[in-house]
């Protein structure tokens, strides 16, 4: 946070104009929109998966448009190498020296757009700087910009000419979201209008980074109570019981959930963690990161919620 930051915002209002800006370009799903914001506030990254042409990259410009924050867009393919992300360095010859020139990772936001054509070895790539906010290049760690995020798209894995995410990567996103097909008077919407991409590409800021950075401490702050967090080790050891998935909950997930429920709290106004909050956010949170048992005959994320069914709550 800068000299110039406020101290503190009134969060709720300014929150509710950011959603309401987002919410003009991508209509009819303000419940994802809200769970994009409530990721970005929590400092997590963010994967948007979907069939193609749903809305997921005009999504992905838009959050870095309202909050006024730098961004590149990489179209991931099966060439990309990692060096396209992070950069190399070039002989000059006029300063009889090598020059770093930093690639599209360089920004504070990096539009990963259908991450999961590109291959492992590159996808791997993005594991230092997400989890590090930082890169090492030719032996030199070079720190990311500040903020840094990374909001991916990809397409479903049955799609031709996919690589799946490795599992250490999918833990690195903090949510992944889907936006599904829009109903019927949305899609009309977006027939009359038909410059939804245009609208995207030409948003205002709402915020800027530092006014972020403030929302962000504000997110720190929000108070989340004994019985609260009972209740989320209560969820993750749901997960570890072989009931539900093969493999439970690591503890760095069971630090995501309360760190996007309070992220959720903020949006809503309030300066504690609610139950409500973390129901809300949880298959987002979670799903990615487990893989149901064989014979459940349910996603992950149908799993998720029959999960939260089971857990009492507070």
């Amino acid at each position: 946070m800068n000299a110039t930051t406020p101290p503190h915002l009134d969060a709720k209002p300014r929150l509710a104009a950011l959603l309401d800006q987002l919410n003009t370009v991508i209509v009819g799903k303000k419940e994802q929109v809200s769970d994009c914001v409530a990721c970005l506030l929590a400092g997590g990254h963010l994967l948007i998966e979907d069939v193609p042409g749903v809305g997921k990259t005009t999504l992905a410009h838009a959050l870095a448009r309202a909050f006024g924050l730098q961004f590149s867009r990489v179209q991931f393919t099966a060439d990309l190498m990692p060096s396209d992300l992070s950069g190399v360095s070039v002989y000059e010859r006029g300063r009889e020296a090598f020059v770093f020139h930093p690639g599209p990772l360089f920004a504070q936001v990096l539009l990963a757009d259908e991450i999961n054509r590109a291959s492992p070895k590159t996808q791997s790539a993005l594991l230092e700087a997400m989890e590090e906010k930082q890169v090492t290049i030719e032996g030199a760690t070079r720190p990311l910009p500040q903020p840094f995020f990374v909001i991916a798209t990809q397409n479903p894995h049955d799609q031709l000419g996919t690589f799946a995410l490795p599992e250490s990567q999918l833990d690195r996103f903090l949510m992944r979201i889907s936006l599904g097909y829009p109903d019927r008077a949305s899609e009309r919407l977006l027939l009359q209008r038909q410059d939804h991409r245009e609208r995207a590409d030409t948003l205002p800021a709402v915020l800027n980074a530092g006014e972020l950075a403030a929302l962000q401490s504000q997110v720190l702050a929000v108070h989340a109570a004994d019985p609260l967090l009972n209740y989320v080790q209560d969820l993750v050891a749901a997960t570890r019981s072989g009931r539900w998935f093969l493999q439970g909950l690591s503890p760095r997930a069971g630090i995501a959930v309360v760190r996007a429920a309070k992220a959720q709290a903020l949006i809503s106004g309030r300066d504690y963690v609610a139950p409500d909050d973390v129901q809300a956010i949880l298959p987002q949170t979670i799903a990615h990161r487990l893989v149901p048992v064989g014979d459940a005959g349910r996603g992950a994320v149908e799993q998720v919620r029959a999960l939260i069914d089971s857990v009492p709550l507070p």
